[in-house]
């Protein structure tokens, strides 16, 4: 099964080639046709990572204590770690 971010990530050379194919033959260089492509991929990679951005399955499904399942600890019982000198 396919997910949103599977879309994108086939989207994403699609459009590239597709936006500076189109302008390309619309009478613009390729010095103007490359990067006005390139800013649609990192228009649809910015959607991807920031509108419908990657979220927590436990968050999103209201689960808790997913971190005493993992680890048999909570968070608060868990030794800090300390920077290293």
């Amino acid at each position: 099964m396919t997910s949103y971010y599977d879309h994108i990530l086939g989207i994403i050379p699609v459009a590239f080639a597709a936006v500076a194919a189109a302008l390309t033959l619309a009478g613009y260089t390729t010095a103007v046709a490359i990067p006005a492509a390139g800013g649609v991929a990192v228009v649809l990679v910015g959607h991807a990572l920031f509108v419908g951005g990657p979220t927590d399955s436990a968050v999103e499904t209201g689960q808790t204590g997913s971190m005493t399942a993992q680890t048999g600890a909570t968070a608060d019982e868990r030794a800090p770690i300390t920077a290293a000198e």
